[in-house]
Parts: structure tokens; sequence; C-alpha cells
């Protein structure tokens, strides 16, 4: 059973005092691959760190998280297009928007997003989306934008949002939200062609029942994979195949 972790933060300080188990679990859970975005300018030396540990395993994408975006975001954008000039990044992410947290720099976000889009158009790079609470605004941002190679990270919407979404040549993170007794994922996973989904834990973060409330991981993979396989009514084997085939095809043709 070969996976694709195509979101996890296992460079951050939740992981400092068990990484080398960590990757272990994940390898034994049948991870074949772990994507990292970045999120600023405070994670980048810790993120190449693992990267660097783990060639090959651990792939570093490059971009400013809508939540990092504030006053001096022109300045945080100019390290990362620098950083991204340097190559040997795999996407462009983690970007987007936020309206949970704050909406002080909502104008900011935008700005930001945009630019880093027009980066990996340039560049032929997928696309990292963060957009909580803000699913529709993003997708407006994206249409006009008119840029379909990516993933819309942690996806928690409706059907009709998905349909967009897909409609215009992302994919969709599905990740622990599935799992959840009122994550309200079933509509999706059921009525979304299972090709138009990737997989991601967000790890640390929403870790997949029965580990809820915990300290989340790449190696809990399996258990999203086997809700899917539940409610799309199919074998754990066909989601297996058909995520990573969308994973890698999107990365790899970069």
């Amino acid at each position: 059973m070969k996976l694709i972790e195509t979101h996890a933060h296992i460079y951050l300080k939740e992981f400092a005092d068990d990484l080398p188990e960590v990757v272990e679990r994940a390898q034994e859970s049948g991870v074949a691959r772990i994507y990292m975005p970045n999120v600023d300018e405070t994670t980048i030396d810790a993120m190449l760190a693992v990267a660097d540990r783990y060639k090959g395993y651990c792939l570093p994408t490059m971009g400013l998280h809508p939540c990092s975006v504030k006053k001096d975001f022109e300045k945080q954008l100019y390290l990362v297009e620098e950083w991204l000039s340097k190559g040997g990044f795999t996407a462009v992410g983690e970007i987007g928007t936020d309206l949970y947290w704050d909406k002080t720099f909502w104008a900011e976000q935008q700005e930001a997003f945009n630019i880093q889009v027009e980066w990996a158009r340039k560049a032929n790079l997928p696309v990292i989306i963060h957009c909580r609470e803000s699913i529709n605004e993003t997708i407006e941002l994206v249409h006009k934008l008119a840029y379909g190679k990516g993933i819309f990270h942690c996806f928690t919407g409706n059907v009709d949002q998905a349909k967009q979404i897909t409609e215009l040549g992302f994919k969709l993170g599905i990740g622990g939200v599935a799992t959840f007794k009122n994550g309200g994922m079933e509509p999706v996973l059921e009525q979304i062609p299972l090709e138009h989904f990737v997989l991601e834990t967000d790890s640390p973060y929403l870790a997949p029942v029965p580990h809820r409330g915990k300290r989340n991981e790449p190696a809990y993979l399996p258990q999203i994979v086997q809700k899917m396989a539940e409610v799309k009514q199919c074998t754990i084997q066909e989601v297996t195949e058909k995520t990573t085939a969308t994973a890698l095809n999107l990365f790899e043709h970069a």
C-alpha cells in the first residue's frame, strides 16, 4: 500500500523529540512520500532541515500562509520569491485565505495570494491552498486568476463547492475531518469521483478518529483511506491507487 501524504508540517516543534520514529511509523503504514508546506519565514530552516535529512521522502514546498500575512507581507513575499528562485520546491504553498482567525488583513491576504499564484503559474508548480471560513471567496479568486493546478487543502465544504473547485482543475485534500462523526464530509465523498481526491493529515493538527484530540502524524493516513472506502463502497486498494496516482501526477508533472 503506497500512500502519498500531501500535507504535513512534521518540521514543527511538536515533532522535535521523536521525528525519526514519526517517519518510521509513516513508512511502516505505507506512506511513500510526505509533502511539507511552508508557513512563513520562521519555519523555512526547520522545514529544509527535515527535507535534507530525509531526501526524496520529505519534500518541501514554499509559500506564505495567509495567517502570517500582516502589514509586512511584501517583505515576507520577497523572501518566498527568493527561495523559489533557487529551485527544489515541489509546490507553492501553503498559501490562500483565512477569515476564521483574523479579518484585519483581508485585502493583504488576497494580494499575497494573487502574487503567489502568479509565481506558481510562471514556474508551472501546483499551489496548496488554505481557505478556512473563506471557500467561496477563494473559489472566486482562483476563478479570476484562471490557474487550475493544485490542492484545496483540508477541504470541508459542500458538494456544490467541491464541484466548482474540481471544475476549475483543482484536487480536494481529504484529511481527518472526514472521519469525524459530525464532519459532514460523507455527501462530498459519495458524490465526487475518487480521482479528484488526494490524502493529507495536516499534521500535527486534526488527527482522525480514533486519535482525535491527539497529535496527528502521517502514519494515520490509513484511517482516512478506510473511511473513504467505506463511504464510497469501494476497496481500500482502489482509494490508495487512485489518490496516489492523482497526487503523483500533480506533483511530478510540475
